[in-house]
């Protein structure tokens, strides 16, 4: 086994080529609605890629979402690409740095053909920053083969896996990325979650990357002996990675398994997959059904259709993943093609009210059973327009025909399996970017950005033990908040420790109960900016920060009013008693630390009381 991994990290700063904000435009209406149709073109070696031929298969008209606040003619294709963006190509050596890896001495932008709509061009801007660094890791050093600062994406709004339409959002088009990509060193899943938390961690501890969810993705390529090299795409929980590898190892064994099978009852058939492309419409066999899928696809003008696959009984039903079988492989690929998905003889009929009789004559019209070798055919058959059906089928086909296991790109599934998305992409993507002139990386840049890269991790480490015990120093090192502690701490001089367990304790306490502060790099330094002038004591910041965010309203989803922290210390009667008024209650109750804190936790330090009651 084979594995690799992929981390694409946004960096925090505006786009890479305009002068637009990265700013996400959560909640927003789109000011402007852009229609695209992709089409591919031919790289310099005069091919055309197999992702995108796929792709283009589809015929997909694209939506794109625009907004005034953080879109301009650059991301809509209407106008060329702006200079560089100098503070990412710095921002990514520096992390390049970090890796041990290698600057380039000149970054050359490439076209890489992308026409699944995510990028209205039809291609991503892409370019290698630094090569052949290493991650050293419990299990021996991890290579970095490359380093590359790239274009985000546009988001996701709503897709159809096949024929249709797609929406994208457009806010995040041409945020700066880096992509970093290991060599196939790593062992296996643990090894591969060890690898990919120093990754997120190096870049992280540089306090020039975005936070929050979304900002990070890792993909995972996969191989195994006698299978193929996979790509897994969307990975977002690293816990996941583990699981992950185990299912695609386990898909892959699977279907060689299968794959021996099938060979000997070709073998001993003498037959070829090749002869298995014939369609049969069913539709009259269907005319008085009890199953109400197949009804309502002929109410609505749909049609039946159906193949045979010769020699495949009892193995489109064999599991392959976790809730997953040999079967769901062909109808992924069918899906592609704009079906919900497909019927096979391996499934239970009962569940599509199927009977028996109406089974019986499928069989009768495609040949199976008529001969003794018959007996192993299976069949598939589509509800869809026809000639949707016959575009399904002839993908069930494609992928039936293979007596090998592909190079794929594949979608990372919540429970740890992986869906079919398109075939692996390979050199044929890529061209040179005409529009944006080479950039020099010169000794002299660089010998300056050594100076202002930052501390290593393991510096960064040790000087967090000496302000943190060592469980929390563990935590905040692979925070993503360590940027936001490091500038309050630094800043205001608050206690370390209060800040970190604000941070990793206290915020995700209140985001459990539904109060989740969304912009904490604004309110925490706001927060501890106004503790430090005595506004309020340590116990009442859970307090503040839950009316700072507005708690939902049971059973409603709605939120309640966010309002500013000032608001929240006087709604909630949270303001420090202090001096003067502070002694009055000291001696009203017989400067008893108790029970004064009993009454007053959430105004009084106990600190400033004991002071007091010594005096």
């Amino acid at each position: 086994m084979k594995i690799g991994i992929e981390i694409h990290q946004r960096l925090a700063s505006h786009k890479l080529f305009c002068e637009c904000t990265s700013d996400i435009s959560d909640g927003e209406q789109p000011s402007l609605i852009v229609m695209r149709q992709l089409r591919p073109v031919m790289s310099e070696l005069k091919e055309i890629d197999a992702a995108s031929r796929a792709e283009f298969a589809k015929r997909k008209i694209h939506e794109y979402q625009v907004f005034d606040r953080n879109n301009c003619l650059v991301e809509i294709d209407e106008e060329p690409p702006h200079p560089l963006n100098q503070d990412a190509l710095e921002i990514a050596l520096k992390i390049a740095m970090h890796l041990h890896a290698k600057p380039v001495d000149e970054v050359h932008f490439m076209r890489k053909i992308i026409i699944d709509g995510s990028a209205v061009s039809g291609f991503q801007r892409t370019a290698v920053i630094a090569m052949d660094g290493f991650v050293e890791t419990s299990r021996g050093k991890i290579t970095i083969q490359q380093l590359s600062l790239e274009e985000e994406s546009s988001g996701i709004v709503a897709d159809t896996s096949g024929f249709g339409k797609s929406i994208f959002r457009l806010d995040r088009l041409g945020i700066p990325l880096v992509e970093i990509t290991t060599s196939a060193d790593i062992i296996d899943g643990p090894h591969l979650l060890e690898v990919a938390e120093k990754l997120g961690t190096i870049m992280r501890a540089t306090g020039k990357v975005a936070r929050g969810l979304g900002t990070i993705r890792q993909d995972v390529n996969v191989s195994t002996e006698g299978g193929a090299r996979v790509e897994i795409k969307g990975a977002q929980d690293l816990k996941m990675l583990s699981v992950l590898v185990e299912q695609e190892v386990l898909r892959q064994k699977n279907l060689l398994t299968i794959l021996d099978t099938l060979n000997k009852r070709y073998l001993s058939a003498n037959f070829t997959p090749s002869s298995m492309r014939i369609f049969a419409t069913l539709t009259g066999i269907f005319n008085n059904t009890a199953s109400k899928l197949i009804k309502s696809g002929i109410s609505s003008g749909q049609q039946v259709v159906a193949i045979k696959l010769p020699h495949n009984a009892g193995l489109l039903g064999t599991e392959i993943q976790s809730g997953r079988r040999c079967g769901t492989e062909l109808s992924d690929y069918a899906k592609t093609a704009g079906v919900k998905g497909i019927i096979h003889s391996d499934e239970d009929m009962n569940k599509y009210t199927i009977s028996e009789s109406e089974v019986a004559e499928i069989k009768k019209a495609l040949g199976i059973g008529q001969g003794k070798q018959d007996n192993n055919d299976a069949f598939v058959l589509v509800v869809a327009e026809h000639k949707t059906a016959e575009k399904a089928l002839e993908k069930v086909c494609e992928r039936a025909e293979m007596l090998f296991i592909p190079k794929e790109t594949r979608r990372a599934n919540p429970d740890g399996s992986t869906s079919y998305m398109r075939p692996l992409p390979g050199r044929a993507r890529m061209y040179p970017e005409t529009d944006i002139p080479p950039v020099q990386i010169t000794k002299d840049m660089i010998a300056e950005l050594q100076k202002t890269k930052g501390e290593s991790l393991e510096g960064k480490k040790a000087r967090l033990l000496k302000i943190l015990n060592p469980e929390m120093a563990e935590r905040m090192i692979k925070s993503k908040n360590l940027g936001l502690f490091e500038q309050i701490v630094g800043d205001l001089g608050i206690e370390p420790m209060l800040v970190a367990n604000t941070l990793e304790n206290t915020l995700v306490s209140l985001r459990r109960e539904g109060a989740e502060i969304r912009t904490p790099e604004v309110v925490l330094p706001e927060l501890f900016g106004l503790y430090k002038k005595d506004r309020f004591v340590k116990a009442a910041i859970p307090e503040i920060l839950k009316l700072v965010a507005g708690k939902g309203e049971p059973g409603t989803g709605k939120p309640e009013p966010r309002i500013d922290i000032e608001s929240a210390i006087r709604i909630g009667k949270l303001e420090k008693i202090s001096g003067n008024a502070l002694e009055k209650i000291a001696k009203e109750n017989n400067y008893e630390i108790g029970k004064i804190m009993q009454k007053y936790r959430l105004n009084v330090e106990a600190g400033e009381l004991g002071k007091l009651r010594k005096k």
